[in-house]
């Protein structure tokens, strides 16, 4: 009986393999509302937790979300390259900008999903296997209600034992979005497009989505 759990396992392993070398279903991962090129008069929210791939992945598969954009925020450094977050060289944190349609979603249904779902806010200054300052969980609220917002939300999450750790996301003051280089901007779909298949990372995502 053992032996055959084993090579029930074993199928099932084999199975996910083959789905993520045969495709992805990207249609199903993205979210509706997205345009190519940023919209105006929409609001924006940003957001910090981790490498920004992951993030901004994670964003971009949710209705009501627009455009997104991979950047730096939060550093001493005026318009730090990727090498300049590193060791805390420029104080830069990993960030992604986030413009939503107000109609469809809001800043703390995004701002939950972010707590709750696209990464681990009780990581102090890493993420995974990512560790460093610019890894750290961030907001940068852009004005007093998403401030109110965000503190809120954590109060929330932490008052309802969400985590068994405490949440250790900073909120920030507002500081500038310093566009991160063309090549991180939507990795994922990117990688994705060259190679046939998903990313690892972005494959694991979407199980858990």
């Amino acid at each position: 009986m053992r032996d055959f759990f084993w090579l029930l396992a074993l199928a099932f392993l084999i199975f996910g393999f083959i789905l993520f070398i045969g495709g992805s279903g990207r249609a199903s991962d993205q979210g509706s509302d997205l345009m190519e090129q940023k919209p105006k008069g929409y609001p924006v929210a940003y957001f910090a937790g981790g490498c920004f791939w992951c993030v901004e992945s994670e964003f971009r598969s949710l209705e009501g979300v627009v455009y997104t954009r991979a950047g730096y925020m939060g550093g001493h450094l005026d318009n730090p390259k990727y090498e300049d977050t590193h060791d805390s060289k420029s104080g830069h944190a990993e960030a992604v900008e986030v413009t939503f349609d107000p109609a469809k979603t809001s800043y703390e249904t995004l701002l939950t999903y972010f707590m709750t779902k696209a990464h681990d806010p009780t990581q102090f200054n890493r993420q995974g296997p990512d560790v460093g300052t610019q890894y750290r969980s961030a907001l940068f609220p852009v004005d007093e209600a998403q401030k109110e917002t965000a503190e809120a939300v954590i109060k929330k999450l932490e008052a309802e034992h969400v985590y068994n750790k405490p949440i250790v996301t900073t909120i920030e003051p507002l500081a500038t979005f310093w566009e991160a280089e063309s090549y991180h901007q939507q990795y994922y779909e990117k990688y994705e497009e060259k190679n046939g298949r998903p990313h690892i990372n972005d494959w694991l995502a979407r199980q858990r989505r």
